[in-house]
C-alpha cells in the first residue's frame, strides 16, 4: 500500500471497479460542494473516492460506520454545470483504496486512504481464459452478445465481470476486495459455473415443484 491521502468520499448504494465509466447526478448541497472544491484543484488531481454503504443510509459520521473498508478512486472526467447549481459527472474508476480514519470537518466525508496493490496471483491466462468463456455462455442467457468485444488482459477482464453479472452488493464488495487477479478469477468462475448450471436447469423443473412449498413471506 502506498502512504495515506486525504480524500473525499462519496458513498453510494452500489459500487465502482476499477476501469469502470460511472455517470453521476450530483444535487445534494454537500456534493454541490465536492464538485465546487474538485474543480478548483488541477485536472489530474480531481479525484474522490465510491464507497460502496454496507447498510442503511450514510449520513454524517453516524453513517460512515455503515461504509465498506475498500473502495474506488474515481478520477472526475467531465462537468457539467446545470442551471440551477446541480453538476451532471462523468466519473472513470482508476485504484481500489482502503478506507481508513474519516474525516468531519467539511459538509461532505473525507478520509485518510492507502491504495490497495495490484496483484496478479500466479499465471492468470489460463483462469481469464475459462472465466472468458463462462461469462459469455453466462450472458447469452441475457443477450445476443457473443463476447468478442471481452478484454484480453486478466485483470482487466475480472473487473468487467465484477462489475457485469448480476449479484448483490456483499457479493460484488467481496469480488471487489479479492487481494489478487487470480483470487477474483477463480470466486468469478465459481460463480459462473454455479449460477449458469442453475439458470439452465430453471426451464426443466416441473411445475408441480416449483409449487410444492408455501412460498415463504421473507
Amino acid at each position: 500500500m502506498t502512504d495515506g491521502r486525504l480524500l473525499p468520499l462519496f458513498p453510494l448504494g452500489t459500487l465502482l471497479v476499477p476501469g469502470l465509466v460511472l455517470p453521476l447526478h450530483i444535487f445534494e448541497p454537500r456534493y454541490r460542494r465536492l464538485i465546487a472544491d474538485l474543480q478548483e484543484l488541477p485536472e489530474d488531481e480531481r479525484e474522490f473516492v465510491v464507497v460502496a454503504i454496507r447498510e442503511g443510509r450514510e449520513v454524517g459520521a453516524e453513517g460512515a460506520r455503515a461504509l465498506y473498508e475498500v473502495g474506488t478512486i474515481a478520477s472526475l472526467r467531465e462537468i457539467s454545470p446545470l442551471d440551477d447549481g446541480r453538476f451532471d459527472i462523468v466519473t472513470v474508476g482508476t485504484r481500489r483504496v482502503h478506507v481508513g480514519t474519516i474525516d468531519t470537518s467539511l459538509p461532505y466525508l473525507r478520509a485518510i486512504t492507502t491504495e490497495v496493490a495490484e496483484e496478479s496471483g500466479g499465471d492468470t491466462e489460463p483462469l481469464a481464459s475459462a472465466v472468458a468463456q463462462w461469462f459469455v455462455e453466462y450472458r447469452s442467457m441475457f443477450t445476443e452478445d457473443d463476447g468478442s468485444s471481452l478484454p484480453d488482459e486478466p485483470r482487466v477482464l475480472s473487473y468487467l465481470v465484477a462489475a457485469a453479472v448480476v449479484i448483490d452488493l456483499p457479493g460484488r464488495q467481496a469480488l471487489l476486495e479479492q487481494p489478487t487477479d487470480a483470487d477474483r478469477l477463480r470466486a468469478e468462475l465459481a460463480f459462473l459455473r454455479r449460477e449458469t448450471s442453475v439458470i439452465a436447469a430453471l426451464p426443466s423443473l416441473p411445475a408441480v415443484d416449483l409449487l410444492r412449498d408455501e412460498a415463504s413471506p421473507n
